[in-house]
């Protein structure tokens, strides 16, 4: 199952409820300190696994400094697991550092240090009697999302917490989330990401030409970067390619004259391209204070980004040299008040990035309203004539504090239901028309509008945990179940 899980275990992605956790380490902190122990090899209710804090009860009763035995090993190393999981899929060092604390101290190790980077996770325990520590760690080997897997990780460690799951019945459960197949056919992931892109069309202003040149070209480039990574080629070349044919599509609509709004074409793809989960996750830690894994994930976005503007760079400059009329004149833009086919649009973008991570079905209707929301919200903002980085952050905090809120209320994590709603905030039209001003010459300008578009892009993501943290404002702190104290004599 190991070798199933490098493969498949690298697919899933988690939110933890925040809140929820936070309480759960404050109480389990109380409970910690030179009393605390935990069971053993020996105690019998804890190598069968059936009550964790009652078997530590009876350890304490009995007097026993226990070692280090099988239990302790098969905890760090369930810990572990559930921690490669998590960071897999591109969850947040807070939240994966939190999952595998809980877990350790559900089954009697209290007393845990967790290292968490990008590519690795890492937990030690110092067991008292001057007996040597125990450390290990496991490398992060493939990193893609399935929030499917990401429900069912965060509710197997809530009832882990809740002393609900014996350790064995708690690997078992692992293996079997592991093992479990997608919520979706493979080919649906491809789908889902063309029909992104041609939302993405619609959205901006395109028609359902525009719209389904958007889909084809998303979908010629999401295959070749696939046939591209089967064959070891780096994922920049696989982004910058993809973004190339893009807006070779749109070069070639504008060279044949065809009735189609072709820059709606490549904006389309550029929103379908953006990595909107790792961008949002990126700010997530680095407001939360882990800067080494924040500012990693964040120069990953960056270069994703670069590559995306590379393909359009390239593509448009050879068309520009060769005569196509590319101008700036007939761009579209967003709309200034709200009409039906862009809401729509921003609702299919949701759905349509939803099922690309393997979201459940039954949470697709509330994203649908979330992207809608999302989008509606920003396009008021920017009716009041507010810059496209402070309307995009509203935006994208109304979403956070509303997602949040329903995720607690449905007991799954607030990833999933919150970066679905954001994709159709992604500043697509910015960076197309930061690249076509490049290209003409118009240097300087072109610098502050891609700047531009990347503070609307960092905006999302700290709009997104601003929203969280208002809502951890008003919810009171939660009783949680806590490890028992050694009675003194």
């Amino acid at each position: 199952m190991d070798e199933e899980h490098d493969e498949a275990g690298g697919r899933a992605e988690t939110e933890p409820d925040a809140a929820t956790d936070a309480d759960a380490d404050e109480g389990a902190d109380e409970g910690e300190g030179d009393e605390a122990a935990w069971p053993g090899e020996s105690d019998p209710a804890t190598t069968t696994g059936e009550n964790p804090l009652a078997a530590m009860e009876a350890a304490l009763r009995g007097g026993r400094e226990p070692g280090v035995g099988t239990d302790a090993y098969a905890t760090l190393d369930l810990a572990l697991r559930i921690g490669e999981l998590l960071l897999a899929g591109g969850d947040t060092a807070e939240s994966v550092d939190r999952a595998m604390g809980r877990i350790a101290r559900a089954y009697g190790l209290p007393h845990t240090e967790i290292d968490v980077t990008l590519a690795a996770v890492g937990m030690s325990y110092l067991p008292r009697g001057d007996r040597p520590p125990v450390t290990a760690e496991r490398r992060v080997r493939r990193r893609t999302p399935n929030y499917t897997r990401l429900v069912a990780v965060d509710q197997m460690v809530r009832d882990a917490t809740a002393g609900k799951l014996g350790l064995q019945q708690a690997k078992f459960r692992l293996s079997d989330i592991i093992g479990r197949p997608t919520a979706y056919p493979h080919w649906t992931q491809a789908t889902a990401l063309s029909v992104l892109g041609g939302a993405g069309g619609i959205l901006v202003g395109g028609g359902l030409y525009a719209a389904l040149a958007a889909f084809v070209a998303t979908l010629l480039g999401d295959r070749t970067g696939a046939w591209l990574g089967r064959r070891g080629i780096a994922d920049f070349f696989q982004m910058a390619l993809g973004a190339a044919i893009g807006t070779l599509v749109t070069v070639l609509l504008v060279a044949t004259d065809a009735p189609v709004r072709s820059g709606s074409v490549i904006i389309g793809v550029v929103i379908a391209l953006i990595p909107g989960r790792a961008l949002v996750v990126s700010m997530q830690d680095g407001i939360a204070g882990d800067l080494v894994t924040g500012t990693t994930r964040l120069v990953e976005v960056l270069f994703v980004i670069t590559a995306i503007l590379s393909g359009i760079g390239a593509v448009t400059y050879v068309a520009a040299r060769n005569g196509v009329p590319i101008s700036l004149e007939n761009l579209p833009s967003a709309p200034t008040t709200v009409a039906a086919p862009q809401t729509f649009g921003a609702a299919a973008i949701a759905v349509a990035f939803a099922v690309y991570h393997l979201v459940s079905r039954t949470l697709l209707p509330p994203i649908a309203l979330g992207g809608m929301l999302a989008w509606a919200v920003l396009i008021e903002m920017r009716g009041l004539d507010l810059p496209a980085a402070p309307a995009t952050a509203i935006a994208a905090t109304v979403v956070g504090l509303l997602g949040t809120a329903y995720a607690r209320l449905a007991r799954v994590p607030a990833l999933v239901c919150v970066t679905p709603c954001i994709a159709p905030l992604m500043p697509g039209t910015l960076m197309y028309r930061g690249m076509l001003e490049l290209t003409t010459g118009r240097t300087g300008h072109a610098a502050l509008v891609l700047v531009e578009a990347l503070a609307t892009a960092l905006a999302i993501g700290a709009g997104v945990y601003i929203g969280g943290e208002l809502l951890r404002l008003v919810r009171p702190a939660r009783r949680v179940l806590r490890p028992p104290r050694r009675v003194r004599t």
